[in-house]
C-alpha cells in the first residue's frame, strides 16, 4: 500500500437559465460603456492555474459541457454593476447558478453538450475562465477583487445555498470532492471525487438498513492557498454545529490509488508532498524529511483516526472495485529524526509526516475536517475515502472523452454511493 501511495501521487501530479437578477446579454452590452472603463492597455496577467486556459481543449470542454453561455455572458454582466455591493451580489448569484447548473447537468436534468453528464471538467474550466474575466474586469469603482473571487469560488463550489432539506427521520450525509489536478502532465484529466460530488449532491438515497438519507456535497480546489484561508473549515463548520444544516456523518473524498477504493485509517497533521505542486504550481514547503504544519491550522493531535464504520463498509462493498482499510502512515518516531513508513498506524509520541492519503491535500482535507469534527461534533462518524484513479482517456490527445473513461467515471460514483449507503447507517452505542 505504501508503494501504491507514492506511485499514485507521482502519476497524478506529473441551471438551464442564468441568474434571474442578472441583465440579459443585450442589456449588459448596452450598459458596458458606463459600467466599465476601457480595457487596460496590458490586460491583467493570468495566474498559474488560469494560464492553462490558453489550451483550446479547455474551451472545448466548457462548450461540450453546455456551460459556455456562463463564460460568454459573464464579462458583460460584470459591467452592469454600479458599486461594490452590487458586484458582490452578482458574484454570489452567478457562482450559485454555475454550481446549480453543473449539478443539474451531472444528474441528467439539464441538457446541453455532448459530454457525459457526470463529467466534472466543464464546471472546473468554466469557473476558471470566469475568474480570469473577473481578474481583467475594469470597473469604474474600487473593488476588493480577491474578496469577490472568494465569494464566487464559494458559491460555485456548493459552499453557499446548498442546505439539507429538513425532513424528520432522514439521515444527512455531507461529503467533499476535489477539482481535477495534475493538469500540466495531462490537461484532459478529470477527478472522480468531483464527479461523484456533483452527481450525488441533493440526492435522496436508501441506506443499507432501508432508512432514507440525503447527501450534500462541495467540490474543493487543489490549492494550498485556499486551504490556508480556511475553505475547508468554511465548508464543514455549518454541518458540524447544531441546527438544520447539521450532518449525521461526514467524509471527504479524493482520487487515490489505481484499481481500488481505500478508507484511510489515519490522517496526518503535516504537509510533506514537495516537490509536487498544487494546481497553482505552488509548493507546500514540506518534504518527507522536513514536514511542515499548514498555516492557520488549529490545535490538534499529530494523527486523527477515522470514525467511519470501516468493517461494515469493507464487508459489504467490494464491486466493481475492492474497498480496503488503509492503515499506512509515515512518521518521525519519538526521539527520532528520520521518517519511518508503517503499515499499522502511528506510534505514541511520533510526529506526522503523512497519513494514509500521503502528505498532500487529500490527507489535509481529511485532517482539517476531522479535527473540526472532533472539536464541534465528536459523536459524528467521519473520515476519508480515496477512489480509484480514473482511467480510460483515449490515446489521441485531442479526444476529450471515450466509452471506457465514461464507464469508469460512472462506476466510481456508483460505488461511492454504495459506500455512503453502508457507512451512514445509524449505529447503536
Amino acid at each position: 500500500m505504501m508503494l501504491l501511495r507514492r506511485a499514485a501521487s507521482a502519476a497524478a501530479l506529473l441551471v438551464t437559465i442564468l441568474p434571474v437578477t442578472i441583465a440579459s446579454p443585450a442589456h449588459a452590452a448596452a450598459d458596458t460603456a458606463t459600467g466599465c472603463r476601457p480595457p487596460a492597455q496590458a490586460p491583467a496577467p493570468l495566474d498559474a492555474e488560469q494560464s492553462r486556459l490558453t489550451d483550446a481543449r479547455t474551451t472545448a470542454l466548457v462548450e461540450r459541457g453546455g456551460l459556455a453561455d456562463f463564460v460568454r455572458r459573464f464579462p458583460a454582466a460584470l459591467c452592469t454593476t454600479r458599486n461594490p455591493a452590487e458586484a458582490g451580489r452578482l458574484l454570489d448569484a452567478w457562482g450559485g447558478s454555475l454550481w446549480q447548473a453543473s449539478v443539474r447537468r451531472a444528474q441528467g436534468q439539464r441538457p446541453g453538450g455532448d459530454l457525459a453528464p457526470g463529467d466534472d471538467r466543464p464546471l472546473y474550466w468554466a469557473r476558471l475562465a470566469m475568474t480570469a474575466a473577473l481578474a481583467r474586469w475594469q470597473p469604474e469603482f474600487t473593488v476588493d477583487r480577491a474578496a469577490l473571487r472568494a465569494r464566487f469560488e464559494d458559491a460555485s463550489r456548493g459552499l453557499t445555498g446548498n442546505a439539507f432539506r429538513t425532513a424528520p427521520g432522514v439521515r444527512r450525509i455531507f461529503i467533499s470532492g476535489f477539482d481535477p489536478f495534475g493538469l500540466d502532465a495531462e490537461i484532459r484529466r478529470a477527478n472522480p471525487s468531483g464527479s461523484a460530488a456533483l452527481q450525488l449532491n441533493g440526492r435522496r438515497v436508501t441506506l443499507a438498513d432501508g432508512s432514507p438519507a440525503e447527501i450534500r456535497a462541495v467540490v474543493l480546489p487543489v490549492r494550498y492557498a485556499d486551504f490556508d484561508a480556511g475553505m475547508v473549515e468554511r465548508a464543514f463548520a455549518p454541518h458540524l454545529t447544531a441546527g438544520p444544516a447539521a450532518a449525521d456523518i461526514i467524509t471527504t473524498v479524493s482520487q487515490g490509488y489505481p484499481g481500488i477504493f481505500t478508507l484511510e485509517d489515519w490522517a496526518g497533521r503535516a504537509r510533506s508532498a514537495d516537490p509536487y505542486p498544487d494546481n497553482a504550481r505552488a509548493l507546500s514547503g514540506g518534504t518527507r524529511e522536513h514536514p511542515v504544519t499548514a498555516p492557520g491550522l488549529g490545535p490538534g493531535p499529530e494523527f486523527i483516526r477515522t470514525t467511519l464504520p470501516a468493517d461494515a463498509v469493507t464487508a459489504a462493498v467490494q464491486s466493481p472495485y475492492p474497498v480496503l482499510l488503509n492503515s499506512d502512515v509515515t512518521e518521525i518516531p519519538a526521539g527520532g529524526t528520520a521518517p519511518v513508513d508503517r503499515t499499522d498506524g502511528p506510534t505514541p509520541g511520533s510526529r506526522a509526516v503523512a497519513g494514509g492519503g500521503g502528505g498532500y491535500l487529500s490527507n489535509e482535507v481529511a485532517y482539517r475536517s476531522n479535527r473540526l469534527r472532533a472539536e464541534l461534533a465528536p459523536h459524528l462518524p467521519g473520515g476519508h475515502l480515496h477512489t480509484p484513479v480514473l482511467t480510460g482517456l483515449p490515446a489521441d490527445p485531442q479526444s476529450l472523452t471515450g466509452p471506457e473513461f465514461e464507464r469508469n467515471e460512472s462506476a466510481i460514483t456508483a460505488e461511492v454511493r454504495a459506500v455512503l449507503e453502508h457507512a451512514a447507517v445509524r449505529r447503536q452505542g
